[in-house]
């Protein structure tokens, strides 16, 4: 009987440390699927990947909905993220643009930083905004694979 005791308490405070509020909310525009792609870093297209902050947009479909920007964010360190605005479903003019370091998507001029996937200009309107969405760049040798 007074094992019953100590083992209710106890299962209770491990359900509720297990527990995690901190719940990250899905972008409800971009739907999200598995690819797999690889670049090579030999090739003169991504060339540009070999130095620090010179990003490169890869419209090759199958990586991505409508293409990946990839950048080069130092120390070995590469970050891609999906080229279709993340505030807005895909339309017409959804597919972003680099301009320098940032993505800009043409449909209301919204800014990203490539180096972050951050929107650098969130209106404060009260209406929830997206960062870009990220995939996996995994550098090895001399190529990186991208995938999700």
């Amino acid at each position: 009987m007074s094992a019953n005791r100590f083992i209710w308490p106890v299962l209770s405070l491990l359900i509720l440390v297990c527990c995690d509020s901190d719940t990250q909310q899905r972008n409800p525009y971009l739907q999200e699927f598995g690819f797999r792609f690889e670049i090579n870093l030999g090739l003169p297209t991504y060339n540009p990947l070999t130095t620090i902050g010179n990003p490169v947009y890869i419209p090759t479909e199958g990586a991505g909905i409508r293409g990946v920007f990839v950048m080069n964010t130092g120390f070995d360190v590469y970050r891609a993220f999906e080229a279709t605005c993340p505030n807005h479903s895909p339309n017409s003019c959804s597919t972003m643009t680099i301009e320098g370091q940032n993505a800009v998507c043409a449909c209301e001029d919204f800014e990203y930083s490539l180096f972050t996937g951050q929107q650098l200009d969130r209106p404060d309107d009260d209406n929830r905004y997206y960062d870009m969405l990220e995939y996996r760049a995994s550098p090895g040798g001399n190529s990186i694979i991208i995938s999700n």
